[in-house]
């Protein structure tokens, strides 16, 4: 049987975490041996409740959130024997669906396999996509939104930034080529979407050992509002502003102070540095 820990962030999804904890925790204790409820209230809570349940040798970590929720689990998790299982509960869900993990149902039939995981030079562990620029810009602004909750969130967030967009000169080094350019917005992934579905890098394989790298270079507003609705289809990957390719390392510097954001989170100021590890996280989904 299965030592479980479940981990509840009750501000999740405007609160939807906490309504679903009760019954979430009574779905889960049939099937494992022992189940801890943990309930943390800020990022540093939640951090520290997850790195104690992986020392303390929880089987299966279960997070009751979302992206960000999740962000902190892996921290813990990654490296160690210690499953991640996610019950989807925040705004974007993008890591819950990339594992396919939609419910209490997909972590306890479903089956566990490892996931590459991208690391910072800080040492940070993302799952999803790292991006800056124009989108990393629209994560500042839907993060401080208040309304609406879901994914229409990111579609007024990237109106508004559509304000204030400008070019900037990108140096993105490999471990085989150097170029620059300016860039609208980069975005490394190990998995395809962010911002609640959004297929920035639609063919990244998060068991590949490769990033999938989609880089906007200079776009105006005009044709960056004709490449919208293709975002949501991963045809903007078509487009002749739109340069894709892969790579196992990502060095991303210049942007004039863009922010980097990984797993929708807010990281550091280019440049930064990233790695592939494959197979760093163990996880549980469909």
């Amino acid at each position: 049987m299965t030592r479980a820990a479940l981990l509840v962030c009750p501000a999740s999804g405007k609160g939807r975490a906490a309504r679903m904890a009760g019954s979430t925790a009574a779905a889960l204790r049939p099937h494992v041996s022992s189940l801890t409820q943990l309930v943390a209230h800020d990022a540093e809570g939640t951090l520290a409740m997850a790195r104690e349940a992986v020392a303390s040798g929880v089987d299966l970590l279960v997070v009751l959130g979302g992206d960000g929720a999740a962000h902190l689990g892996i921290q813990a998790c990654a490296g160690t024997s210690t499953a991640l299982g996610i019950v989807p509960a925040g705004t974007g869900n993008d890591l819950a669906t990339a594992i396919g993990s939609a419910s209490v149902d997909d972590v306890v039939f479903g089956t566990r396999k490892k996931l590459d995981l991208g690391r910072l030079s800080t040492g940070q562990w993302f799952a999803t996509v790292l991006c800056a620029g124009f989108d990393s810009a629209v994560n500042e602004r839907a993060n401080a939104m208040r309304w609406p909750a879901g994914p229409r969130r990111y579609d007024l967030a990237i109106l508004a930034e559509l304000a204030s967009l400008r070019a900037a000169p990108l140096l993105v080094t490999t471990e085989s080529d150097t170029f620059s350019l300016d860039a609208t917005l980069v975005a490394v992934g190990n998995t395809p979407n962010y911002g609640g579905g959004i297929p920035v890098c639609p063919a990244a394989d998060a068991s590949d050992g490769l990033f999938d790298v989609t880089v906007v270079e200079h776009a105006s507003r005009s044709m960056l509002m004709r490449m919208l609705p293709t975002l949501r289809t991963g045809k903007h990957t078509e487009h002749p502003s739109v340069r894709t390719f892969r790579a196992r390392e990502v060095s991303l510097s210049g942007g004039n102070g863009w922010i980097a954001y990984a797993d929708g989170e807010r990281q550091e100021a280019l440049p930064v540095s990233v790695r592939t590890v494959p197979g760093a996280l163990t996880v549980v989904g469909r």
